[in-house]
């Protein structure tokens, strides 16, 4: 008896360790699950620069999106640097990224390099995203900007409304190495066409130096009489396009368009130096390219309709609507929601009030 009692005792024992052991074995799979869930998703964003205004809005609104999403966000700065911004590429591939975005140097430099980049971050399984610039010939797994014909056409139209569809035309674009500006160019050639409008002269703003837009003024002004409008590539050529202006008494006389909404133009706006800007809520954009972002990195599909042609391949297009700026709708459009009435009305009286 005590010998069928021992067995039956160390069988009983043995069901109960191999119940425990397999319990272990079936909680196990959902703790090491719960510890990967906690694993935040890496993206690495390699920027231009910062010396436009609105990258660093750009900049702040992207971590903080991503950041709600559970995401870790690692920013670099290339200072217009594009062999800096191929090696921060390849720093973000060893860091095993999750996803990469890339605004796009805008530089004149063979960019074959960069697509390079592009291609060993996508043989490494890591998804990469042109952020507001296209990135020619890379095949990017989506490039998400604004409609930049839309923002050519919105400056085309305010110019021949006011210059009531004839005059000449000076324009400061940016760099054509920047794929936005072509775009943009075409749309306001557009608005502009069949017109008795003619653009005499047209500089372009090498990497986007923004006092390019003084000294292509103040060189047009020592040869020709004032045009009736200029067309400037952005809010910071603008503003010096108007300090050029101001040395010969006809800021406000000259019709200036530009784009962005920077604080400085919305002043420019209120004091009647500068006609437009195109907005572009960059909110909008830098909030939805984070979502994107996180979707691509747990490989999730994107709801993306449009395609854009990068000279090679057809790639995803997300595409978000721009809206003209003038004193007429400044309230309506940026006040309290892009920059605030006390600093946008800073150096004039509000009319009206």
């Amino acid at each position: 008896m005590k010998k069928a009692y021992r067995k039956a005792a160390c069988l009983l024992l043995c069901i109960c360790l191999f119940s425990f052991s397999a319990c272990l074995r079936q909680g196990m799979p959902r703790k090491l699950s719960a510890k990967a869930q906690e694993e935040k998703i890496q993206i690495g964003v390699t920027f231009d620069s910062f010396i436009i205004e609105r990258w660093q809005r750009d900049r702040d609104v992207f971590v903080a999106a991503a950041q709600e999403l559970g995401a870790q966000v690692n920013v670099q700065n290339t200072n217009g640097d594009m062999k800096e911004q191929i090696a921060q590429i390849d720093y973000f591939i060893q860091k095993g990224m999750d996803v990469i975005v890339v605004v796009m140097v805008a530089s004149d430099e063979d960019r074959r390099g960069l697509v390079d980049a592009v291609g060993r971050a996508q043989k490494a399984g890591i998804p990469v995203v042109a952020y507001d610039r296209l990135i020619l010939d890379a095949n990017v797994d989506l490039y998400i900007s604004f409609d930049n014909g839309q923002v050519g056409r919105l400056m085309g139209e305010h110019m021949r409304e006011h210059l009531g569809g004839e005059g000449e035309i000076l324009q400061v674009c940016g760099p054509l190495a920047d794929y936005n500006v072509p775009q943009v160019m075409a749309g306001f050639d557009q608005a502009v066409r069949g017109e008795k409008l003619k653009v005499v002269k047209t500089e372009y703003a090498k990497s986007w130096l923004a006092e390019t837009g003084f000294t292509a003024t103040a060189a047009y002004l020592s040869q020709y009489p004032p045009p009736g409008g200029i067309m400037a590539g952005n809010d910071s050529i603008a503003g010096n396009v108007i300090r050029a202006l101001s040395e010969q008494r006809l800021a406000g006389k000259v019709c200036v368009v530009g784009q962005d909404a920077d604080l400085d133009a919305c002043q420019r706006i209120a004091e009647g130096t500068q006609c437009m800007t195109v907005y572009k809520p960059v909110e909008k954009l830098a909030r939805r390219a984070a979502e994107m972002s996180v979707a691509l990195a747990k490989g999730e599909p994107l709801d993306v309709q449009g395609r854009m042609d990068d000279g090679t391949y057809e790639v995803p297009y997300e595409c978000l609507e721009p809206e003209a700026v003038t004193r007429e709708n400044m309230d309506e459009v940026i006040t309290g929601k892009y920059h605030e009435e006390s600093d946008i009305y800073l150096n004039v009286r509000k009319q009206g009030r």
